[in-house]
């Protein structure tokens, strides 16, 4: 696709958890258990990589450490990247510096939790970026999906530690944004798969993947 350059490439960076039973979802343990939650991050991955592919020929995937497993299994074509850092703000940072270094320009941010993400959203926040400085796809929990930029604007992600994970992170970012002078595009909002609610207002949902929505089928007691 065409999207501005500034002499780069246009990129997205997916930011995800290695699927590992136990460490992901956990939020949707009571639902589907450990196995399925980590069988449902493979697919959440797998699917968020096959959108990227089919938008741009640069994509990256940041993997956040994963202690005594494996976490290397990357599809071919995509470029792998560790995070690093104390909290989800560093770990983005350095990310996001990681690929602007690499000749990633713009650059589309994306996690993995938002299953009816499209290949219009990563479209509408290419053509944001055209006219606007930041792009976010705010989430309906108060944090966003997807965050676009121009230029490596890392002061974005310094929020504090008791405003990650939290109902305040899109407004504190959009703050962060006046302060700094820049312009801000919104996209339009969907939901992340987190809690048991989530999944249970996202299954009739015509834009959730099949595999997505049959992982999400709560599990029969034995």
């Amino acid at each position: 696709m065409n999207a501005p350059g500034h002499g780069g490439a246009p990129a997205i960076l997916i930011m995800a958890k290695p699927p590992r039973p136990g460490t992901v979802k956990t939020r949707l343990h009571p639902l589907l258990g450990p196995a399925r939650c980590a069988a449902l991050q493979a697919e959440l991955i797998r699917h968020t990589i096959e959108l990227a592919t089919a938008h741009t020929p640069r994509r990256y995937l940041a993997y956040a450490p994963d202690v005594g497993g494996d976490a290397t299994a990357v599809p071919a074509g995509v470029r792998f990247l560790l995070q690093r850092g104390e909290d989800l703000g560093q770990r983005l940072a350095a990310a996001v510096t990681d690929a602007f270094a690499d000749g990633a320009r713009p650059l589309l941010v994306v996690g993995t939790d938002a299953p009816t993400l499209t290949g219009d959203h990563l479209t509408a926040a290419f053509t944001a970026l055209e006219s606007h400085d930041v792009a976010l796809g705010p989430a309906l929990d108060g944090g966003y999906y997807l965050i676009g930029m121009r230029e490596p604007h890392t002061s974005l992600f310094s929020l504090g530690p008791d405003v990650w994970s939290t109902d305040r992170v899109l407004a504190a970012t959009r703050a962060l944004a006046r302060g700094e002078g820049l312009s801000v595009a919104l996209l339009r909002p969907l939901r992340d798969l987190d809690t048991p609610e989530d999944a249970a207002a996202l299954l009739p949902d015509p834009a959730l993947p099949a595999p997505i929505a049959a992982l999400l089928q709560p599990v029969e007691a034995p």
